[in-house]
């Protein structure tokens, strides 16, 4: 049977429309918390997945790499993006996804870096004014965003159901560098479901720092920590981790037990 031209044409511009990807809402830190911030732009961006109106929904915090740090929201709107469509894709909804931006420089003229004492302004606000379900916060970034996660992780894992770092390093002053807090963090690190992911031929930030985390995790007794090398990958390992099930399917398995 032919489909009229008039039908076809229609039919093409609602799959375009359904095919769009969704439009994240720009939202502020109240001035009160901005002021306790020092790398934070107070703008972040908010996903409403599947619905608006649900309640009580998993909470995914994506932190940006590199190319997105400065003062323009904006400049991050494409960094989540494989998350979100890979939530869309694989039918993990009804969720929150938030995406904060790092300050180029800091208040006082340092070089920006994800830092949790800001974070932990930002998510202390976003569980007052969303309606996301405590119980399953997940963290995750790319690069830089990487490093973020096994920090943030690493210092707050109370806060997290899960934490998938993607390429990060694991030292505040770039690829090469290496936390004093390592041992700290792997011992905290090892109470939560983590899954980090690398690329074998990454010259950016080598395998060898979130091998290097792996097993610390694991010298401090953590049995919930995976690592996936795609060996022949550089980077951009993240163009895989969001078209595949696995990365979601592992993520929002994980529930952590809230205290009564």
């Amino acid at each position: 049977m032919k489909i009229p031209v008039v039908l076809f044409l229609l039919l093409v511009l609602c799959s375009s429309v359904w095919a769009q990807p969704p439009r994240p809402k720009i939202s502020k830190l109240p001035s009160k918390l901005e002021k306790e911030t020092n790398f934070l732009n107070p703008e972040f961006l908010v996903y409403s997945l599947h619905s608006s109106n649900a309640k009580n929904v998993p909470l995914v915090i994506y932190l940006h790499g590199a190319g997105g740090v400065g003062e323009d929201i904006n400049r991050i709107k494409g960094q989540p993006m494989g998350v979100c469509r890979g939530i869309e894709k694989f039918k993990k909804g009804p969720c929150i996804l938030v995406a904060p931006q790092c300050l180029r420089t800091s208040k006082q003229g340092k070089r920006g870096t994800w830092n949790e004492k800001d974070l932990n302004v930002l998510l202390r606000h976003l569980k007052a004014e969303l309606p996301i379900d405590e119980s399953r916060i997940y963290l995750t970034g790319n690069s830089m965003g990487g490093y973020g996660s096994w920090m943030w992780g690493g210092a707050n894992p109370e806060h997290f159901a899960a934490i998938a770092p993607i390429v990060g390093g694991i030292g505040p002053d770039g690829p090469k560098d290496i936390t004093e807090e390592l041992t700290a963090w792997a011992r905290n690190l090892a109470k939560v479901p983590v899954y980090a992911f690398v690329g074998g031929k990454d010259k950016v930030v080598p395998a060898a720092r979130s091998k290097t985390m792996v097993k610390e995790i694991e010298k401090a007794g953590g049995n919930l920590v995976k690592l996936r090398v795609y060996p022949n990958e550089g980077h951009n390992v993240s163009r895989n981790v969001f078209n595949e099930r696995e990365y979601f399917d592992w993520m929002f398995d994980q529930k952590k037990q809230l205290a009564k």
